[in-house]
């Protein structure tokens, strides 16, 4: 079992910056993939940014050129740097962890942390 923990969401104004974090209780698997996800109100969750643990990333078009994925594995932390912020960047950012081992997949979720952006 991981547990997610997630931090550093607020309300900021736009173009301002936020740095979240997600720290993981425990990584069940060397080989995994690490991101974030958003869920903004009355939409669908939508992934933002995902990096695995060799450190492959990807974003979501929106964010590119906004917003940074980053990882310390040997703190089985996360991290989004999020530049530049517009107000149709809030919603709730959900911190995600996803291995495979065989044929099972292990996918689990934190909290989520709001982030507002005000124009």
């Amino acid at each position: 079992q991981v547990q997610l923990v997630e931090s550093g969401g607020g309300l900021v104004q736009a173009g301002g910056s936020l740095r979240l974090s997600c720290a993981a209780s425990v990584s069940m698997f060397s080989i995994n993939v690490m991101g974030w996800y958003r869920q903004a109100p009355g939409k669908q969750r939508e992934l933002v940014a995902a990096i695995t643990s060799g450190g492959s990333i990807n974003y979501a078009d929106s964010v590119k050129g906004r917003f940074t994925i980053s990882r310390d594995n040997a703190k089985n932390t996360v991290y989004l740097q999020m530049n530049s912020l517009k107000p149709e960047d809030t919603g709730v950012y959900y911190c995600n962890y996803n291995a495979v081992r065989g044929v099972t997949s292990y996918n689990y979720w934190g909290q989520g942390t709001q982030v507002t952006v005000s124009s």
